[in-house]
């Protein structure tokens, strides 16, 4: 009997403004990974992305076994290098495809965070939802109802190597404090679903500022979201796609008004937040 599998993992977003490298939510555009034993190695994908056994996904399964005799078929609705967890989703892809084919029950979330090199990202994509990470763990919790959120994806990306060379070793103590408190204003926020404390909890003194020579028109773009109507908005990960966090009364509205802002330079997606993290699709 041929061995098959199909695993679906959804994009995500970290740092969610105050939480760096710690909080994150998996968004619904996803990658899809069909393995299939057809007795050779092959990568088949129309994605810019390596075609041998450097391909993430090959890489990620053959953490945990041999990728010989196996093809692999790679479909992605997750813009590249935008900030959107494309590679935890293609790492959560191609581990969980190895788990579930030979039956591991391995820890996906340690190998995945180790090959990711940080574990929000891999969180989101496994568990779906909102992820706060800390102490090796993951907690998870459901959106509230009623929150929304866009993404604007600049047609140039920035390598995630690139955006973390940016940050310095030290942070002044202030900027430390006022992330502390509002990571806990948004995670109130989140839990009670009270949009006032989610708007003022987005707002981020660790990362964002000093990556913004990288991607001015996003950092320009998030500053001015409450102005267009929204909650606010977050840089995605390491960037330069744009979080639009909205109330879904204001949805349509901010739509309207970002249009003519990315004119020329991004695109806007419907990203509405996914609870379903990464599953193996029934055969």
């Amino acid at each position: 009997m041929i061995r098959r599998r199909v695993v679906r993992v959804p994009a995500s977003s970290a740092n969610l403004g105050p939480g760096y490298d710690c909080m994150a939510a998996a968004l619904a555009l996803h990658l899809e990974l069909e393995v299939e034993e057809t007795g050779q190695f092959a990568v088949e994908t129309d994605l810019p992305v390596p075609r041998g056994r450097e391909n993430l996904c090959v890489r990620a399964f053959e953490r945990l076994a041999a990728a010989e005799g196996f093809t692999f078929r790679v479909r992605s609705e997750i813009p590249l290098a935008g900030g959107l967890g494309s590679s935890a989703a293609a790492i959560v892809a191609g581990l969980m495809a190895a788990d579930h084919l030979y039956e591991l029950d391995a820890d996906l979330l340690m190998h995945a965070s180790q090959l990711e090199g940080h574990s929000d990202n891999v969180a989101a994509a496994l568990e779906g939802g909102f992820v706060i990470c800390a102490d090796g763990g993951v907690t998870r919790f459901d959106p509230p109802t009623g929150l929304e959120v866009l993404a604007v994806v600049p047609q140039e990306g920035v390598r995630t190597r690139t955006a973390r060379a940016a940050l310095p070793a030290e942070v002044p103590i202030q900027d430390a404090v006022f992330n502390i408190a509002h990571g806990a204003l948004l995670t109130l926020g989140l839990a009670r679903g009270e949009w006032d404390l989610v708007g003022r909890g987005l707002a981020d003194r660790l990362h964002e500022q000093r990556r913004a020579h990288l991607f001015p028109r996003s950092y320009e773009l998030a500053l001015r979201a409450r102005e267009l109507g929204a909650l606010g908005a977050t840089i995605s990960g390491a960037g330069p796609t744009v979080l639009v966090w909205c109330f879904y009364e204001q949805t349509g509205a901010v739509v309207e008004a970002l249009r003519p802002e990315i004119d020329g330079w991004a695109t806007l997606l419907r990203t509405p937040l996914e609870v379903q993290g990464a599953y193996v699709e029934a055969l």
